[in-house]
């Protein structure tokens, strides 16, 4: 060491090659793991297993490269590097191994060699650690639980365990062996539906939104939502719920969401009036609104197209409307928010104009164009993916040769070959980069959809969903309701430590079958009620994820941002009872029928806005208030007269509001 205690010379250089060197690696692994999902996806699709299998095992070699197992400035230590190393080949052998002997695999289902069982718990190790440092620790307990509880029993692997466990709990427990060809070697694990949907559908269109992200899509969605609303009032948080819905198109994450429109909305909403805390947990709100917004809904709509077996573009088409009530819930209480602090919009030299930003941005329109116009014509999704990403380059290399030999010209700019050959490098450039983004975008997800496939193997092997279902009953003793608020409070605890995909699945695994057989609820609804409360983690103190970024940015108290994000979020836990009641809205029914239905819908998420922040266009009394909450119950029975009682009390209290306001009644209420 030196006199200052510095690092030699040569140890730092040696440690900044090896950064750069594994830098290279991540960016190879990540193109070419994106390379292969596009040559499954447009080119030449591949046996389920063969796609699963290359592409976790690619997955855990990018989480394991992505993460080391100390993330230090300075060197790593040689065992920390051994140790990396060691998991980066547990994932290659977890990946090569089921795919260069599946034949061999399959023909001796149920008698497995030694070497299948070593390698299959090689493969679950490797795969709990990529969890862990890709996910974090609550997904990774979780699933070591249902492992463990796959062994306890009196014919388990584990016996002394099973004592512990509740009789409803109880089960004859399984051996390594029979957990192992479950989980690794069989169709309902690691390598089952959840994987499935990740290495195809949801990893295509992450990949589209890895294009569009590197493209610019980002900065033309929230500017095209500034356009449409600066004027208005309280105009940045109102961009910010339009903005927050577009980017719901391209982005799986209402975290991302939030760190991406959030770093644009949130001090704009700061400067115009709203409190930091409001400020953030408005773009909290409208961000978890991105994961419901059709088409690409995360990567719910894929997986709820797989459980159910209803089409894809069935699941978009009736996700629209509950999405547009949700944004439009937050955007009123928005602009209730701006009304009651007199809020004005923002001036029209701060804003960009709408012709500008459409004439520089027309090429993001078009991409979203042919993925819809595809989807209509019933291609498969990930097909449709394929040509979108095709569609995305297509465009950009369009407008590039189009500027090239049109504008340029016109400003003077000669463009010789050397300029030529310069923008083609810059396009190449951002080609690469978007195909290694999309990758690393891809891996939470994707490990996330793995892990869950040991919950789900579990399960089947266990009967653990049919004593959920029965747990389910006797605890809401029947009634809908009650039943209704244990998913919700049961996808809050799983909120706390599992990504929302991963919740879902958990949860509808576990729960979906009561919700349907026993409650009688309609498959395609439970899913979306599921779906839907799978998101409140991102909102709901005290572990609110999206709520705890949009504090961060907005230089908030965390609690008191997430309280503000839960406020503006109601419409999230009001929408799917008002599926569950008035099914309708999903299911369609008589033309009269559903549009009174959707005007009902409307009515009680305006009326319970307003009355929960005791303002609509004047204060409203506290009597007012009071009456909004039996109006809305009403509303939400399936009986017409009761409907009609209910709509009739809200249109009254609601107008009455008005006339206040008309009589200049409009300052603002105490306290």
């Amino acid at each position: 060491m030196t006199a200052t205690g510095a690092a030699p010379a040569s140890e730092t250089v040696e440690d900044q090659q090896g950064r750069t060197l594994r830098g290279w690696l991540i960016a190879a692994v990540a193109i070419a793991l994106s390379l292969f999902q596009l040559y499954g996806a447009g080119i030449q699709p591949l046996g389920l297993f063969y796609q699963r299998g290359i592409h976790l095992g690619f997955i855990m070699a990018l989480a394991f490269l992505l993460i080391p197992l100390t993330r230090t400035r300075g060197a790593r230590s040689l065992p920390a590097r051994l140790i990396d190393t060691a998991f980066l080949g547990g994932a290659i052998v977890s990946g090569a191994y089921i795919t260069v002997f599946l034949d061999d695999i399959v023909n001796r289902a149920g008698f497995w060699t030694s070497t299948d069982i070593v390698v299959g718990c090689i493969a679950v190790v490797t795969l709990l650690e990529a969890s862990r440092r890709a996910i974090g620790l609550g997904m990774t307990l979780i699933a070591v639980t249902a492992i463990l509880y796959a062994l306890a029993g009196p014919r388990g692997a584990l016996p002394w365990l099973g004592a512990w466990l509740p009789g409803i709990l109880a089960h004859r427990g399984s051996d390594l062996d029979r957990l192992v060809g479950q989980l690794y070697l069989g169709q309902e694990g690691i390598f089952g539906l959840p994987l499935g949907v990740a290495a195809t559908y949801i990893f295509v269109f992450v990949l589209f939104g890895a294009f569009l992200e590197v493209t610019g899509a980002g900065r033309f969605f929230i500017d095209l939502a500034y356009a449409a609303t600066g004027r208005r009032r309280g105009g940045p948080a109102k961009a910010a719920v339009l903005a927050s819905a577009g980017m719901g198109s391209i982005s799986g994450s209402a975290i991302a969401n939030v760190v991406t429109t959030g770093a644009f909305t949130i001090p704009l909403m700061k400067r115009l009036g709203y409190r930091p805390s409001q400020a953030g947990g408005i773009e909290a709100a409208a961000s978890t609104g991105g994961q419901i917004t059709p088409p690409l809904m995360g990567a719910g709509a894929f997986l709820i197209s797989e459980y159910t077996n209803i089409p894809y573009l069935e699941i978009v088409a009736v996700s629209i409307f509950p999405a547009v009530l949700y944004l439009g819930t937050v955007y009123l209480f928005v602009h209730i928010a701006a009304l009651k602090q007199g809020m004005q919009g923002m001036a029209p030299d701060e804003l960009p104009d709408l012709r500008r930003v459409l004439a520089d941005g027309w090429q993001f329109i078009l991409p979203l164009g042919v993925l819809v116009g595809l989807l209509v014509m019933n291609l498969s999704p990930m097909r449709v993916g394929f040509w979108a990403i095709v569609s995305v380059v297509g465009v950009a290399v369009a407008r590039a040769a189009l500027w090239m030999l049109f504008v340029a010209p016109r400003r003077g700019e000669r463009m010789d070959t050397a300029g030529v050959w310069r923008a083609a490098l810059r396009g190449l450039a951002l080609l690469v980069k978007a195909l290694e983004v999309g990758a690393r975008n891809a891996v939470a997800v994707s490990i996330a959809c793995a892990v869950a496939g040991i919950l789900v193997g579990v399960v089947g092997l266990t009967g653990l969903g049919l004593k959920f279902s029965s747990m389910m009953v006797a605890f809401s003793g029947g009634s809908v309701v009650l039943a209704l608020v244990l998913v919700l409070l049961a996808s809050l605890v799983l909120g706390m430590g599992l990504p929302v995909t991963a919740s879902y699945i958990v949860l509808v695994v576990l729960v979906g079958p009561a919700l349907h057989s026993d409650f009688g609820i309609p498959l395609l609804i439970a899913h979306l009620v599921v779906f839907w409360y799978s998101q409140d983690s991102n909102v709901t103190p005290p572990i609110a994820l999206a709520g705890f970024a949009g504090a961060a940015i907005a230089g908030a108290s965390p609690m008191r941002t997430s309280l503000q994000a839960w406020k503006f979020a109601k419409g999230l836990y009001l929408i799917p009872l008002f599926m569950v009641f008035n099914p309708v809205i999903i299911m369609g029914g008589p033309l009269p029928l559903v549009l009174w239905t959707a005007v009902l819908a409307m009515l009680a998420l305006a009326a319970f806005a307003a009355a929960l922040e005791g303002y609509l266009v004047a204060p409203m009394d506290p009597v007012s208030r009071l009456l909004v909450i039996p109006a809305t119950i009403a509303v939400f029975q399936p009986d017409l007269t009761i409907e009609a009682a209910g709509a009739a009390a809200l249109t009254g209290i609601l107008a009455l509001n008005v006339v206040k306001a008309r009589r200049g009644e409009t300052g603002r209420p105490k306290g």
